[in-house]
């Protein structure tokens, strides 16, 4: 238990150790800038200067995307605090020491100081000032300019990244936690590149005031070395600018090194490539090198030309070419092949929760046998029919459908498909790739040679028939459909029925966002004011369940902004009233009469009875399943003629009716009396507990 107590406390004395790290740094450069500090302190911290500049230049080259070294304008900022308080405290160590020799202010200064100049004062400040203009009219000026670019440019594509994440979230391209990691991702890359856009200022500033400083520094020494110590003009210009120009160099040559660091971290791209193996990857075009050999070759026969340096250069152009180019260029991408092959053999052995969750709305499993079906890219394709059911169930129903993930799985039977929604196994069946499916119809009676089965989508009788005997079933009066059909139809039907299982909030925010461009009013003042999202889900889970699709959405809102009540079905029942006239002509033609079936009236007062007596308005089981094989028989006679079963009730009994006649025909559809409008036209066709 000791042990334990120490490590913890050890380790939390490191943590309060590496968080004053920073504090007390910024406080000691500040107190150089105000404290005179001996010229041996001056040459450790110039040493390290260069060091932090050293390594955040390969720091900047190495790594592979900008993001990875998100702290960058942090670590600039310090940088450049550090060269200021450098240049401070060396600019009063030199101008009030300096009249005591070159080594004054530090063996440092005084070594860069000497090799510059060289004994040339002049030429040692114009190296200099050429340095300083290389560093801020080229380095400084294009990397600004490239960080306000990429900064802008980044910040307007935020919304549109914004959208294509809940897009691809939306159909089902990416989890929650992946889509969470995207935005993440995004907005980091904003700040980075704002936070960037202003760093570049700090480089350029650093560049004037370390021009400014070396003028005051020669001036003020000049001054100072012949007024107050009584030095000669060139025993002052030879002290001072040797200490001055020592001082320059050794503050801007890690600001040179900082100004190409950050030109390289704006100018690289972002798609997480090593920059040497992105750059030798592209240089090494064998067909380029083959132009460079022969341009170089053409100079070097140029009269009066070195002709044997560019013969020479020519010469090592062509043996690149020739033997070397496409290696160059080859061998990064051979082991980014290699390192992604490792990576993707140790993940093997990883669990993460993608692999233990299911987050797939819509999936579509296949054995191996049914794989050439997926892998068609004829007209009569399976996954192109699929794209075209989305579409059209997703117009039918008012909201987007999700992508159907379609994949094999090697523990089914070679021609066994399974359909799953929301993540319910919702049909499973058997098809015969090479064969065709003969759907019997009520008229024929001539039986063809075959496996006799069901139709997986409606269960009529069926029989799998070899493609030849295709004619003969079409005679005998048979649909005759291929396997990509059945498959096709079978996730059709499922899709129609099951779609409110996969409308969720964000669909329905998505949805209500796009009806607030056109009616504003109407949505501000009633989602979620009024109307939590939660609630006008399950109002639109309820319509949707029902087959009533939700594309008229602004009606929905406006009679739901006027109901009474907001209890969830009463609300169900208020949406219902307001699509009325939608619902009906989906089952009858407008000049029709719309043919309708109803129960008995001393039939329903006696279920209403019931129901209040029991305390719930629950049929009684054994009137539900009669009631049931009535719904289906009056159901089979509306078939043959091509109508759709509709049952009229009363208000009271719709909701209960409505999932009885669901179960027992998918198809049918109940109304209340209150959803027929006064204009239309009704034909009672049978009564059921009474006579037609």
């Amino acid at each position: 238990m000791t042990d334990v107590v120490s490590t913890s406390q050890q380790a939390g004395a490191g943590g309060i150790a590496r968080a004053l790290v920073l504090p007390v740094a910024l406080i000691a450069l500040i107190v150089m800038m105000v404290i005179p500090i001996p010229p041996v302190m001056l040459d450790i911290f110039f040493v390290a200067n260069i060091v932090i500049a050293l390594a955040v230049l390969l720091v900047s080259i190495n790594t592979f995307r900008p993001l990875e070294f998100s702290s960058f304008p942090t670590v600039l900022l310090f940088a450049t605090i550090l060269r200021l308080a450098l240049n401070i405290a060396s600019t009063r160590v030199v101008l009030v020491k300096g009249h005591e020799g070159t080594d004054a202010a530090g063996r440092v200064i005084e070594a860069f100081g000497h090799f510059v100049i060289g004994g040339n004062y002049v030429v040692g400040i114009i190296v200099f000032i050429v340095l300083i203009i290389i560093n801020m009219a080229v380095i400084v000026k294009g990397t600004g300019r490239v960080s306000e670019v990429s900064a802008r440019f980044t910040l307007d594509a935020m919304p549109g990244k914004q959208m294509a994440i809940d897009a691809d979230l939306n159909a089902g391209l990416l989890t929650p936690e992946q889509a969470r990691q995207r935005r993440t991702e995004v907005t980091q890359e904003s700040d980075f590149y704002g936070s960037m856009d202003g760093a570049t200022k700090f480089v350029k500033g650093d560049a004037i005031a370390g021009l400014l400083i070396v003028g005051i520094n020669i001036f003020g020494g000049l001054i100072i070395g012949m007024a107050q110590h009584g030095l000669s003009f060139s025993g002052a210009a030879k002290t001072y600018l040797t200490l001055t120009i020592g001082d320059g160099l050794v503050a801007q040559i890690p600001a040179l090194l900082l100004s190409i660091a950050t030109a390289v971290i704006v100018t690289r791209d972002s798609g997480g490539n090593d920059l040497t193996d992105q750059l030798l990857r592209q240089i090494g075009n064998r067909k380029a090198w083959y132009g460079v050999a022969g341009i170089l070759a053409l100079i070097g026969l140029v009269p009066g030309m070195p002709n044997l340096f560019f013969l020479a250069a020519a010469g090592l152009a062509y043996a690149f070419a020739r033997y070397g180019a496409d290696k160059v260029a080859e061998a990064p991408a051979a082991a980014a092949d290699e390192a992604k092959d490792a990576e993707e053999k140790d993940d093997d052995d990883k669990l993460s929760v993608e692999d233990v969750s299911n987050t797939v709305p819509l999936l579509l499993e296949v054995g191996y046998g049914l794989i050439p079906l997926i892998e068609d890219e004829g007209k009569s394709a399976l996954v192109a029919r699929i794209t075209g059911i989305r579409k059209n169930v997703s117009r039918d129903v008012g909201f987007i459908i999700p992508s159907v993930r379609i994949r094999d799985n090697l523990s089914f039977q070679p021609s066994t498909y399974r359909i799953s929604i929301a993540g319910v196994v919702m049909a499973e069946d058997t098809i015969h790739p090479n064969k065709l499916l003969a759907i019997q119809s009520g008229r024929s009676n001539i039986v063809l040679p075959g496996e006799q089965v069901k139709d997986p989508t409606f269960g009529f009788d069926a029989v799998w028939i070899d493609p030849a005997d295709k004619p003969r079933a079409l005679a005998a009066d048979y649909t005759v459909v291929d396997p990509s059909t059945v498959i096709a139809t079978h996730l059709h039907h499922l899709l129609m029925q099951h779609a409110s299982e996969l409308l969720g909030q964000d669909d329905v925010q998505q949805l209500v966002d796009h009806v607030a461009k056109s009616a504003p009013q109407l949505v501000s003042g009633l989602v979620p004011k009024v109307l939590s999202l939660s609630l006008l889900t399950h109002v639109l889970k309820a319509l949707v369940a029902e087959q009533i699709p939700i594309t008229d959405l602004r009606r929905i809102l406006e009679a739901l902004a006027g109901a009474k009540s907001r209890e969830p079905d009463d609300l169900v029942d208020v949406a219902r009233i307001a699509l009325a006239p939608m619902i009906i002509q989906r089952v009858c033609p407008p000049k029709d009469a719309l043919g309708v079936i109803t129960l008995d009236s001393g039939l329903e007062q006696l279920i209403v009875q019931n129901a209040r007596q029991g305390g719930s308005f629950t049929i009684e089981p054994g009137l539900a399943r009669k009631l049931a094989e009535s719904f289906q028989e009056q159901s089979s006679l509306l078939a043959e003629h091509g109508k759709v079963l509709v049952v009229v009730t009363s208000p009271v009994l719709r909701r209960e009716l409505s999932a009885l006649v669901r179960q027992a025909v998918p198809d049918g559809v109940v109304l209340s009396f209150k959803e027929i409008p006064e204009n239309k036209r009704i034909n009672v066709i049978a009564v059921i507990g009474g006579t037609a």
